[in-house]
C-alpha cells in the first residue's frame, strides 16, 4: 500500500522514471499516485534544499548521540538538552527539535517500568517509631536541612547487594552511601557516620532525617546515633512510600540506569564498581529540570554562592529557589518536643 505522504509517493515517481525499462510519462505516474504534476516538479526543485536540511539533521544528531551516550547512561530529551547545556562549548538546541530527531533517527530513552515487586522485607512493627514531621515539605527550607534515607535491594548473579543512601531533599545530592553485602544494621550505621564526616560542617542544629519505619530505623543503635550526631528524627507513616518520595524516587531512576550492566555482575566488587560510578555520575553530571538544568552538586554550589555556572542570557536567581522561608511555612522542626 503507497503511503499518503506526497514525499514518499514523488519519491517513488522518482525512482520509477530513473529506471531504463520505464515506458511511463511523469504525467501518468502523478495521476497514477494522485498528485499533482507540479508538485512534482516543486519537490524535484527542491532537492538540494532538502539534502542540506538533511544533512544539518544529521550533524545535529551527533549533538544528540554524545549527548546520549555520555558516560554510558541514557537520557531522554530534557537530559539531553542539559548535557548540551554542559557541553563546552555550549550548545543550545530547541527541546522540540531534540525530540524530532530522536525520532527521526529511532534513538529511544527507556521508559520507567512499575516495580512488580512488594518490599521484600516487611518492617519489625517496635514501639520506637518516631512522628513524622515533614508534611511531605521536601524543599521549603533549603539545603542541608530536610535529609532522607532508606535501603534498596539490588540483585546479582542469584543474591542481593544491600544500599543505603542518605539523600538531601533540597539538592538532590546523595550525600552519604554505603554498600553492603549483608542487611546487619551497621552499613546503616556507617551511612550515617559517613554522612557527618563527609558533610558534618554544612549540617544545622535544626538538620532532620527522615526514613521508613524499618528495623534498622527503629533500632537502638540508629535512634541513638542520630542523637548523638545532633540530628533529628522522623519516620514516613507506615507503608506510605509518598512520605519519603524523592528518595524512593532516586531508587528508580538509579534502577532504571544500572540494572542491565548489574546484571553481569557475578563478584560484589563488580557491584560497587557499577554503583560508585552512578553515584559520582548522579551528584555531578545527571542534570535535572527542576534543579535549574544543573547536577546536584551543581545546584548546591549555586545556591549556596549565587553564582549560576552556565554562561546564559538571563540566568536564573539563586534566591528564587530560596525564596520560601521558614516563616512562610510550618517548620517540622516546631513539631519536635
Amino acid at each position: 500500500m503507497i503511503s499518503d505522504n506526497p514525499s514518499v509517493k514523488f519519491e517513488l515517481i522518482s525512482q520509477m522514471i530513473a529506471q531504463d525499462n520505464n515506458q511511463m510519462t511523469v504525467s501518468e505516474l502523478c495521476a497514477i499516485a494522485h498528485v499533482s504534476r507540479s508538485g512534482y516538479y516543486r519537490w524535484v526543485d527542491a532537492a538540494p534544499k532538502r539534502a542540506a536540511r538533511e544533512k544539518a539533521d544529521q550533524t545535529d544528531f551527533e549533538l544528540v548521540l554524545w549527548a546520549y551516550q555520555k558516560r554510558g547512561y541514557s537520557k531522554g530529551a530534557r537530559g539531553i538538552y542539559m548535557c548540551l547545556l554542559h557541553k563546552d562549548p555550549m550548545v543550545i538546541m530547541n527541546l522540540k527539535k531534540i525530540r524530532r530527531l530522536m525520532d527521526k533517527y529511532g534513538l529511544m530513552c527507556p521508559i520507567r517500568k512499575a516495580n512488580p515487586y512488594r518490599r521484600m522485607a516487611k518492617a519489625l512493627k517496635t514501639s520506637n517509631v518516631a512522628q513524622y514531621l515533614l508534611d511531605r515539605k521536601f524543599r521549603e527550607f533549603g539545603p542541608r536541612m530536610v535529609l532522607l534515607t532508606d535501603i534498596t535491594y539490588i540483585p546479582y548473579n542469584g543474591t542481593f547487594a544491600y544500599l543505603s543512601t542518605i539523600l538531601d531533599a533540597f539538592t538532590k545530592q546523595i550525600l552519604s552511601y554505603v554498600l553492603s553485602e549483608s542487611l546487619e544494621v551497621d552499613f546503616v550505621l556507617k551511612t550515617v557516620n559517613q554522612l557527618i564526616e563527609k558533610h558534618g560542617v554544612s549540617l544545622k542544629a535544626e538538620t532532620l532525617i527522615n526514613s521508613d519505619q524499618g528495623c534498622h530505623y527503629t533500632s537502638y543503635s540508629f535512634i541513638q546515633l542520630i542523637k548523638d550526631k545532633g540530628l533529628r528524627q522522623s519516620m514516613s507513616h507506615r507503608g506510605n512510600c509518598w512520605d519519603n518520595a524523592p528518595q524512593e524516587s532516586f531508587f528508580g531512576h538509579m534502577k532504571d540506569h544500572i540494572m542491565e550492566k548489574i546484571a553481569s555482575c557475578t563478584e560484589f566488587s563488580q557491584v560497587t564498581s557499577e554503583v560508585d560510578d552512578y553515584m559520582e555520575y548522579y551528584n555531578k553530571e545527571r542534570y535535572q529540570w527542576d534543579l535549574a538544568k544543573l547536577s546536584p552538586d551543581e545546584f548546591y554550589n549555586f545556591v549556596t554562592t549565587k553564582v549560576y555556572p552556565i554562561k546564559v542570557k538571563n540566568p536564573p536567581s539563586a534566591e528564587s529557589f530560596l525564596s520560601i522561608k521558614p516563616a512562610d511555612v510550618q517548620n517540622p522542626m516546631d513539631n519536635v518536643e
